[in-house]
């Protein structure tokens, strides 16, 4: 059967980067606004330029770098995501979940997505961590429309199960073994770059969410139909619109990611030391 667009470009960015992936990585981490300092905490890295990849999108976005950072975590081989893509940058979805796919190709088994996100649970506070469990993202396109990459994956790929079950108990384990607070809930994703009105997040905390941001859902999807295994974790930036009494902006966002820093990347060292072991 005669490859799809999709496939091709796969395999174009796959053969451009191929000389300068050092090992097979296991964990592929996509690295949020804020939270991509992880990268460096990396043993051995190897830093590979989105620009220097044929065929790929560049982020755009400030405290994103663009970059991909290979490494180890103790004996882990990772491939993080030093800056994602997002679909408000003027990319179309194939280029937003193209990274995804890209790293499934390269052999990666289990995608551990990260994000700043708005809170919409009035029980959290800007600086927590929010495991996600589960997400609604019906507000943006799905990266499987069109013809199905038959390679990649199935038409009608199940969704009952994004977040693995497994990996969330295994967070759940690393939190509570390291004493960092971890909470649990929804995830929504909308398109951006504008923040949500507030009549638009009192709709998304009516629809089950607990937590809001411009990423992750459609990437959560495209890992899905390409065989990761899914974790995630959100760190909540602020408290949505409508529910803090002030304005958001993209600056504070960035520093409440640095802020949780020295949390968050516990938390990521540690369950990605756990995750070699499965």
């Amino acid at each position: 059967m005669e490859l799809t667009s999709i496939e091709k470009r796969i395999e174009q960015c796959y053969d451009a980067i191929q000389a300068k992936i050092p090992q097979q990585p296991k964990v592929a981490l996509t690295l949020g606004s804020g939270l991509g300092g992880f990268a460096y905490d990396l043993e051995d890295k190897i830093i590979v330029p989105y620009r220097e990849i044929n065929a790929f999108p560049v982020s755009t976005v400030s405290g994103h770098r663009g970059q991909f950072v290979f490494g180890y975590v103790e004996d882990v081989p990772v491939i993080a995501m030093q800056g994602r893509i997002h679909l408000y940058e003027g990319y179309s979805m194939e280029d937003v979940v193209l990274p995804i796919r890209l790293m499934r190709h390269m052999g990666a088994e289990i995608l551990y997505l990260t994000n700043a996100a708005g809170g919409l649970n009035t029980d959290f506070d800007p600086g927590d961590l929010m495991m996600i469990t589960d997400q609604i993202g019906s507000f943006v396109p799905s990266p499987l429309i069109g013809r199905n990459p038959e390679t990649i994956g199935t038409r009608f790929p199940d969704m009952s199960e994004i977040y693995d079950r497994d990996l969330r108990q295994l967070l759940r384990d690393t939190a509570a073994e390291n004493d960092i607070s971890l909470r649990e809930g929804v995830y929504v994703q909308f398109s951006g770059p504008n923040y949500e009105t507030p009549a638009e997040v009192r709709m998304a905390k009516i629809l089950g969410g607990d937590a809001v941001g411009m990423s992750t859902a459609c990437e959560a999807i495209a890992g899905n139909h390409c065989g990761f295994r899914i974790c995630g974790i959100s760190c909540i930036t602020n408290l949505a619109s409508g529910l803090s009494g002030k304005p958001l902006s993209h600056e504070e966002v960035k520093q409440a990611g640095l802020d949780a820093g020295p949390r968050f990347r516990k938390l990521i060292r540690e369950s990605i030391v756990k995750m070699g072991k499965l």
